[in-house]
């Protein structure tokens, strides 16, 4: 099919297209016809700013139409004589397409928009297994997350969240993924709220609350759910604080949050993971600040949490100490030890962290804060500052696969292909979505 061309000519806009025809019904087709091709004067049409999407909470859809005018009916029956994709067969074909590529041809037409807005093309990529990575990233000054794909050639910007205070943006925000949903938690006011992000519809919606609404807690990803323990729960105002141990399992499919047995310790600045089929929390600090060595894992199938002593004892904890910075590839447990901007593995035979080599990004100087630490696929992602020549202007981009052997040597790769995309290199929220 030839391309289409359009041109702007004061408050009218033309497109150049094949040869149409219009059927009884007023939508325009593809005709069979080889006429000159015709100018096709658009009334009440605006080309849509795909970044520009607004701040909704509801699920209404665009209702606005393309009036096309100026064609004689050609080829009536054009419909009736192309044989038509099976819907189980489109539905396939649209789930393999790369995910980047969904932003176009969702305005193609209302058919593939409700498709995705009804998260059928997502739970075919899942039952097949084509899901693929995806980096949602805020760094200092910003005030929208942004979405690049695993290799960071393509990025888009996420619209913007319009919370009901200006306060949210400026607090303690943690972030993390289940299935197609970006959860945002932070302080808005004088309580704490949550945001989700669906990648379906390309909106922003508040709710459902956590049943114990919290921030500095634990999360982890498995699929379409999300598991958080520990963190810090605020009373009324800032002022009334309680470290706790309880712990929820998000259900991105039915948008709940389910209860689950509480941890041994209660902890706030701790981190979590998914390894080997059970959710991993590590350090943190208590109820009296004091730093945690100790680590637990929960089994989904009993209910029930297993502590796993001194598992950080060989931790350097700082006064500005972040949560610990851990990430799985391939079964393997790997941390970015903060104090000496080194990769190490997780033994869980000996119980120890072995040493792999050198992290190319300053994690020390800030204790581990504005650093991304994260597992994409089968590589480890760092971003921050640079440990080479001084570009604090931006950030920068490293993966490596680790074998997890110590006597392998440690390779990491920069990627450069983001440097049109002028983010900070101090990043305060990074979450990987696998959809």
């Amino acid at each position: 099919m030839s391309k289409a061309y359009m041109v702007a000519e004061g408050q009218n806009h033309y497109q150049e297209m094949p040869t149409l025809g219009q059927d009884q019904t007023g939508l325009i087709r593809a005709s069979s016809s080889r006429s000159r091709p015709r100018k096709v004067r658009i009334r009440e049409y605006k080309i849509p700013d795909l970044n520009a999407d607004p701040c909704l909470d509801t699920d209404e859809e665009e209702t606005r139409e393309v009036v096309v005018v100026g064609f004689k009916p050609q080829d009536a029956d054009y419909l009736q004589k192309t044989p038509q994709l099976p819907y189980e067969l489109e539905v396939e074909i649209l789930a393999r397409l790369p995910r980047f590529e969904y932003w176009k041809l969702k305005f193609l037409n209302k058919r593939f928009s409700r498709l995705l807005k009804e998260g059928k093309i997502f739970k075919v990529r899942r039952d097949r297994g084509v899901v693929e990575p995806f980096v949602f990233m805020r760094s200092n000054g910003d005030k929208s997350w942004t979405m690049f794909d695993k290799d960071f050639e393509n990025h888009q910007m996420v619209p913007e969240l319009c919370p009901s205070d200006v306060s949210f943006l400026l607090g303690d925000i943690e972030s993390l993924c289940a299935g197609t949903h970006l959860i945002v938690t932070g302080n808005e006011g004088k309580s704490i709220a949550l945001w989700r992000y669906e990648v379906e519809t390309s909106k922003w919606f508040k709710g459902p609350a956590m049943i114990t609404p919290r921030i500095l807690f634990a999360s982890a990803t498995c699929g379409s759910v999300a598991f958080v323990a520990g963190g810090l729960k605020v009373y009324g105002d800032t002022s009334n604080k309680e470290v706790v141990n309880g712990a929820e399992k998000y259900d991105s499919g039915t948008k709940t949050w389910t209860r689950l047995r509480g941890m041994h310790k209660r902890r706030q600045f701790c981190s979590g993971c998914f390894l080997r089929g059970k959710f991993y929390v590590l350090g943190g600090r208590d109820e009296k600040d004091n730093n945690l060595t100790c680590g637990e894992r929960y089994d989904e199938g009993t209910d029930s949490w297993e502590l796993i002593p001194d598992i950080l004892k060989d931790v350097s904890f700082s006064s500005v100490q972040s949560p610990p910075l851990i990430a799985v590839v391939n079964e393997k447990l790997y941390s970015l030890e903060t104090s000496a901007n080194e990769l190490r593995v997780y033994d869980t035979n000996a119980n120890v962290w072995k040493k792999l080599g050198d992290v190319p990004v300053r994690a020390k100087p800030n204790g581990g804060w504005g650093v991304a630490f994260k597992s994409l696929g089968d590589k480890l992602l760092v971003i921050g500052e640079s440990v080479g020549p001084s570009r604090t202007e931006t950030m920068s981009v490293y993966t490596c696969r680790p074998s997890g052997d110590p006597e392998e040597e440690l390779v990491w790769e920069e990627t450069k292909r983001c440097c049109d995309v002028q983010l900070s290199h101090f990043i305060l929220n990074c979450s990987v979505m696998i959809a």
